[in-house]
């Protein structure tokens, strides 16, 4: 199915961790036209598209304010979780007969066939997504930047065993969420059924920076490692200098108690 576009947005919205596509489909199945492709749902809309991704990630072409509003409310029924809503605003012109361009985030586009629309989508959603993994490795780095100072300018972390363990733990943590769900940003299995439109994908993709962005988070990632060693080191050091005073308390109690006898 077709639509005539014309000067209208993309609109790129993360509401959540998850989203359960199948309860979102029984639910609009009786009111809208909807598909189930590989990775993504597809509500066809009277005036508009929208494509929901399993990892929560939601992308509107040309629908109204209202009915986007309408839409997100029915939409978080089925997150799993909360996280605050951020939002992504792209402008498209439709030209009908014409390759994919891409300019100050205007997307001229060739077709407004859905599996045109949806390839494109996808790079959107991915787009989000890396940026909800880009925050969560900023914020752990900011967030323990300051043990790698107080290290380097004292030999020593202030923290104790257990809170420095419960650190470790939310480096870990984090190190975790991001590379279990990493696989996100690999081209989607979408284009193993429709081929022909991974052209667009890898359009959007090169325009959005996917690659150089994904290349730098895993900077970020092996920075947190780093982070995660120093903080095992530093754990073991002061394990071991613990240690070490308590079998040095111990030869001088034995020592007094030979000159005492």
């Amino acid at each position: 199915m077709t639509s005539n576009f014309s000067s209208q947005l993309i609109e790129v919205i993360c509401i959540a961790d998850t989203l359960d596509t199948k309860a979102i489909q029984a639910k609009f199945a009786k009111h809208f036209v909807v598909n189930k492709y590989r990775d993504a749902l597809h509500i066809d809309l009277p005036k508009g598209h929208v494509f929901i991704f399993d990892y929560g990630v939601v992308v509107t072409w040309g629908i109204s304010e209202i009915k986007k509003a309408d839409l997100i409310e029915d939409l978080v029924e089925f997150r799993t979780t909360d996280p605050d809503l951020h939002w992504e605003v792209y402008h498209f012109n439709m030209v009908n007969d014409s390759k994919l361009t891409i300019s100050n985030d205007v997307f001229t586009l060739g077709s407004s066939k859905t599996h045109s629309l949806l390839a494109i989508s996808h790079a959107f959603a991915q787009s989000r997504k890396l940026e909800v993994f880009e925050s969560q490795a900023e914020s752990t780095i900011a967030h323990n930047r300051n043990l790698a100072k107080e290290l380097a300018e004292t030999g020593n972390i202030s923290l104790s065993r257990k809170k420095l363990a419960m650190r470790r733990g939310a480096l870990f943590q984090t190190k975790n969420d991001i590379m279990l769900r990493f696989s996100l940003l690999d081209v989607p299995e979408y284009f193993w059924d429709y081929p022909a439109t991974q052209e667009d994908y890898m359009a959007a993709i090169k325009y959005l920076e996917l690659t150089q962005r994904i290349e730098l988070l895993n900077l970020k990632l092996e920075t947190i490692h780093e982070l995660f060693e120093m903080l095992a080191a530093e754990q073991n050091h002061k394990h071991s200098s613990f240690l070490e005073w308590i079998i040095i308390i111990l030869i001088a109690v034995e020592i007094v108690l030979f000159f005492v006898h």
